[in-house]
């Protein structure tokens, strides 16, 4: 049994519900949206799927309650970011509305693992942490991980080498602060700066449109879903599955380089019970000034 609720049934909530339908993940997945029919609209254009998939029991309310007996809660409500706002934009207005619905999926779900995905997701997985009272373990953003998935793939088109043989991250704020870990970037060990002309311009023009993707998607399309869908179904199979696998997420620092109480992105060992352990990765003077620079940007608005 593993049952997973979504909070939000906008574009991201309802992509990542269909992410998590197609690959079974779920036994029982539940949407939840303040606007009732909005829920029920998504379970019922899920519902005609199920002859082309993994068997899910499908359920929508409009109320928090419905999420009882969730091992996973999905955040994905709140203001979404519109063309010409940065992420850090809409802090105000989603902590407010986080400040309402958290305690209630705590009540309804006291032993659930709670993933934030609503941006700024590192304010809105400290507020959570703060509002739930729950372990940090069991409390983290999704953070990093769509970023370094998009940076791995700019790299492997210069390389032309699969994104997945390539090990390079995104770490710090899920923002514009955000920064590459160049120091030990590689391919099964062989560093990218060893490559034939893959020159540091080539690795910067990488991390920019790593950097710039979401406001180039959302000026073209109006908002990102796929992708940062296809990541929550990946963090919630590793979670299922308690796979231990490492992933750049948005956890609680605690002593990390000497920086406590603010969310960003670090790898982080994800299982069953949310976050095993995180690690500290060496970080050159330069990267460890980056992350320093995430922390004060941050903790502004915690």
């Amino acid at each position: 049994m593993f049952n997973i609720s979504i909070i939000g049934c906008g574009s991201v909530g309802a992509t990542a519900a269909y992410a998590i339908l197609l690959k079974g993940i779920a036994t029982r997945l539940t949407v939840i949206d303040i606007q009732k029919e909005k829920a029920e609209g998504l379970l019922l254009d899920l519902e005609h799927s199920l002859s082309f998939t993994p068997y899910t029991k499908l359920e929508a309310s409009g109320d928090f309650a419905a999420a009882a007996g969730s091992d996973l809660i999905v955040i994905t409500a709140g203001k979404r970011q519109a063309e010409g706002e940065t992420r850090l934009d809409l802090a105000n207005a989603n902590k407010k509305i986080f400040r309402d619905f958290v305690p209630k999926l705590v009540a309804a779900a006291p032993n659930a693992i709670f993933l934030v995905v609503t941006n700024p997701v590192d304010v809105l997985a400290h507020e959570t942490f703060k509002i739930s009272g729950l372990p940090w373990q069991k409390v983290f953003g999704s953070g990093t991980i769509l970023d370094s998935a998009r940076f791995q793939f700019h790299i492997s088109q210069k390389l032309n080498i699969h994104p997945r043989s390539i090990d390079a991250y995104i770490l710090g704020e899920h923002g514009d602060s955000s920064f590459p870990v160049w120091s030990f970037a590689n391919v099964l060990g062989k560093p990218l700066s060893a490559f034939p002309g893959f020159t540091k311009e080539i690795a910067q023009k990488c991390y920019e449109d790593t950097k710039n993707a979401a406001y180039r998607i959302i000026h073209d399309l109006g908002y990102t879903c796929y992708s940062i869908a296809t990541a929550i179904a990946e963090i919630a199979k590793n979670i299922k599955e308690d796979t231990h696998q490492v992933f750049p997420l948005s956890s609680l620092l605690q002593n990390y380089y000497g920086i406590s109480d603010v969310c960003l992105s670090i790898p982080c060992v994800l299982g069953k019970n949310g976050i095993e352990q995180t690690l500290e990765i060496p970080l050159n003077e330069e990267e460890q000034k980056n992350l320093k620079k995430s922390v004060e940007i941050l903790k502004k608005l915690i």
